[in-house]
């Protein structure tokens, strides 16, 4: 079996909207009212996905979930004197960022020896808690060989969970036993923190995780009030490698040592508040960045355009290349994503697995991608002002595109 780390990346779905729905995420306040551009947003993320295909990686995606979400507004009785807020939540194409869809642990790490997939509950926003269940759908196609995979429901809504974005894998190699770290916030700060301590607790209960290969690390509660409402807006792991801000934990010192005692091996490359303050560091989403193996053992960070500024490049000048443990950083274009809230590695979730055991339909080659760029361009909408959020004509436009591209990829059971 060839396993390997395949990032699924989220498509853009057709709704993409700047409604500001997203309470401590910076970006996505700043960007509150903004004509979003749902055709470029699908665009850069599938170029975003042909690069890393270039480099030699595996690449999958997710799709869209249906959107408006008739559900949703049906169950909170939407009409006329509906907060535009509701209305707005079941428009979002929140879904795009596939690192909050689920917890995944590869077959190395569980007991039963298949990869576990938990999906994120997300209860904490009201544009996201509706998601689960569509998630839960459409992992259960992708991942339906139930010798390989095995696909959980969502913790219980009485305990936040945001999925992969505040999850991290140590290992030798991604085919090889890892240690996997799981970051919660405490409550009671500025913003809320959105994943919950006993939450991580039971994804790893439920995955079959060994206790002796599993660490629980506090995220600081200063970089949640500054604006990092996921950990991974501070820190990104690959294999051997911690790439991270100095105020991204609690304690920071203790959360290394915590990985250390069980992952020995660990490199930490720490990013300290003096050369790119914790502003910048989120600001700029250079911890949302893919750290990737490359084909040749090398690591690369792909990091958004917003991150080439001149406190980062000083950094990295001094800090990456030669022999040290990423040897290059790249910058991509994400701009629709970023303005929203999230950064490269937020459009993806990582599964180690054998490509051979996952549907086809889910894995990308040039000739699907040129078949979704198609699509895109021909049924996304180039523009959506705020104010039409809502507005009939459009649903169905939005609607129409999403079944474009599933008729497109043979995929009638998503519809």
């Amino acid at each position: 079996m060839a396993i390997v780390e395949i990032n699924f990346d989220g498509l853009v779905g057709p709704s993409h909207n700047y409604a500001g729905l997203s309470l401590g995420n910076l970006a996505a306040t700043k960007s509150a009212g903004n004509t979003s551009y749902p055709r470029a947003a699908a665009l850069q993320g599938l170029e975003k996905v042909q690069a890393n295909r270039a480099r030699g990686l595996q690449q999958g995606f997710l799709l869209p979930l249906p959107r408006p979400n008739s559900k949703f507004l049906s169950a909170i009785a939407a009409d006329d004197t509906t907060d535009k807020a509701l209305i707005a939540a079941a428009w979002s194409a929140s879904s795009m960022w596939t690192a909050n869809a689920a917890t995944v642990s590869p077959a190395a790490d569980t007991a039963d020896g298949k990869c576990h997939l938990t999906p994120a509950n997300l209860v904490t926003m009201p544009h996201r808690g509706q998601e689960w269940t569509d998630t839960q759908a459409q992992l259960k196609v992708a991942f339906a060989n139930g010798d390989h995979f095995a696909v959980h429901d969502a913790i219980p809504a009485s305990f936040g969970d945001e999925g992969a974005a505040n999850h991290m894998r140590f290992c030798s190699g991604h085919d090889a036993p890892g240690v996997e770290a799981f970051v919660y916030g405490r409550t009671g700060g500025k913003f809320p923190a959105r994943q919950h301590e006993q939450a991580s607790r039971a994804v790893a209960r439920m995955h079959g995780l060994e206790p002796d290969r599993t660490v629980f690390i506090e995220q600081n509660p200063e970089a949640i009030a500054a604006g990092a409402f996921h950990n991974d807006v501070v820190a990104v792991a690959n294999e051997k490698v911690l790439f991270t801000h100095d105020q991204a934990f609690a304690d920071q010192q203790g959360a290394y040592d915590a990985i250390r005692a069980k992952f020995p091996q660990l490199q930490v490359v720490e990013v300290p508040a003096s050369a790119v303050s914790l502003s910048e560091a989120i600001t700029t989403y250079l911890f949302n960045s893919q750290l990737l193996t490359l084909p040749d053992g090398a690591m690369e960070l792909i990091a958004p355009l917003e991150a080439k500024t001149d406190a980062v490049q000083s950094w990295a000048a001094a800090n990456i290349g030669g022999n040290q443990p990423i040897r290059a950083i790249n910058f991509v274009d994400v701009r629709q994503s970023m303005a929203n809230g999230g950064g490269p590695a937020c459009l993806r979730l990582r599964v180690v697995a054998d490509p051979a055991t996952v549907d086809p339909r889910f894995l990308l080659d040039d000739a699907k991608a040129e078949m979704i760029g198609n699509v895109i361009s021909e049924h996304w909408p180039e523009t959506i002002e705020t104010a039409k959020v809502g507005d009939e004509a459009l649903a169905k436009r939005v609607i129409a595109a999403r079944h474009a591209l599933l008729t497109a990829l043979e995929l009638p059971e998503l519809s």
